[in-house]
């Protein structure tokens, strides 16, 4: 789907330990043959340009896991190869995620050297305790001189907060917030505390664990403070759980939720991939070890390959589009989906305040994202 752009998204299924929220594929291993890896990278590289040549190329991101364990020198040997496969836009953004355990001065610099013009700082939390709580390596101290080299080095930062965590009251994130704005320069990413199941969360509140959780009236409480502190600092929510300046919104994200395409390589990952007049959905196997053994064997990576069907297109573009503040097209919706959108699920959305109708784009207000699905399934009908 060329209307939403082009880029790449480049996985690293490494970690130093496994985060007990984390649903992400992601794996503890005590050695890494990076030069395996590269050597893998570059094959998929290969493989998927030869598929779709001539796109031009508009981000790179380097996600996990945790990216900032691999060498710089691999990260600019997948980048060089990035170059020659495809033309690139002149404002090529390249976004490496790092976490404040393994963020170093010389490894930040190297990455700099490389290409990468862009940094995404796992930080979760600005308390000692919750880190702790959340499993994470790193203290505070370490997260605030991780953001402060991020700045040192790179022109465009943003970092990641956990909020309605165990035991957190609106003053608490009222305060934990007001000093994260004060780090940031252009784009902050504010999730909420997810329970999912196959996690080690999961497990524990199974088992009755994992008390101190807030309510709906206080998760809805935490959200709202969060999107009105934010809006006062300038950096409004362009998505859900994503804050940034006019400049700094991450223009690979914005890949995914205006429906572009985008080349998924490394174990787990996704793509979405229009070839010879289809549109298909990539899947690459989960398991390092076997997706490793399947380039070997097979020259790819991947484990599935779907040919999307119009409505189907339609359908995931207005489940992620409305999730921005920009909204969808609605001509581009009706086009895929070979039908209008119910007139009168819109007329009883618009009058309630939970959407606008505008110059052709259809918007989630600031009431509306809150409860999106509730939106999605009654114009998805």
């Amino acid at each position: 789907m060329r209307d939403g752009g082009f880029g790449l998204y480049v996985h690293w299924p490494f970690c130093q330990a496994k985060c007990p929220y984390c649903d992400f594929n992601s794996h503890v291993a005590e050695r890494i043959d990076q030069a395996a890896w590269l050597a893998a990278y570059l094959s998929e590289i290969e493989r998927v340009a030869t598929e779709v040549p001539g796109r031009v190329l508009n981000s790179v991101f380097f996600g996990g896991g945790t990216p900032s364990l691999m060498a710089p020198d691999t990260v600019a040997a997948i980048l060089d190869a990035v170059h020659r496969k495809w033309r690139v836009a002149n404002d090529l953004e390249i976004t490496l995620e790092a976490n404040p355990s393994s963020v170093e001065a010389g490894r930040f610099r190297g990455y700099r050297d490389a290409g990468v013009n862009r940094v995404s700082v796992g930080v979760q939390a600005l308390k000692d305790g919750d880190l702790k709580r959340l499993g994470r390596l790193h203290s505070v101290a370490e997260a605030l001189a991780a953001i402060e080299i991020a700045h040192s080095c790179f022109d465009r930062v943003s970092f990641d907060l956990i909020y309605a965590r165990q035991d957190q009251g609106v003053e608490d994130w009222k305060s934990e917030l007001s000093l994260a704005l004060t780090l940031a320069a252009d784009h902050l990413s504010l999730y909420q505390l997810t329970v999912e199941p196959g996690t080690a969360f999961g497990a524990r509140h199974a088992r009755g664990g994992l008390r101190g959780l807030p309510d709906e009236d206080l998760g809805a409480d935490l959200y709202n403070l969060t999107q009105a502190l934010c809006e006062a600092a300038g950096l409004p929510a362009y998505e859900i759980s994503n804050h940034a300046s006019d400049w700094g919104q991450s223009r690979h994200n914005l890949v995914y939720w205006r429906g572009g395409d985008y080349v998924g390589i490394g174990p787990g990952a996704h793509g979405r991939l229009s070839v010879g007049g289809a549109r298909y959905a990539t899947e690459s196997y989960l398991s390092p070890q076997q997706w490793l053994e399947a380039l070997r064997t097979t020259g790819s990576g991947e484990s599935a390959r779907v040919a999307l069907s119009s409505i189907e297109q339609a359908e995931e573009y207005l489940m992620m589009s409305l999730r921005l503040s920009e909204g969808a097209d609605i001509a581009r919706f009706e086009r895929l989906a070979k039908r209008a959108l119910p007139a009168d699920a819109l007329g009883v959305l618009r009058d309630s305040g939970l959407i606008t109708l505008e110059d052709g784009r259809l918007v989630a207000t600031a009431m509306g994202r809150p409860v999106l699905n509730e939106l999605l399934r009654r114009l998805l009908v």
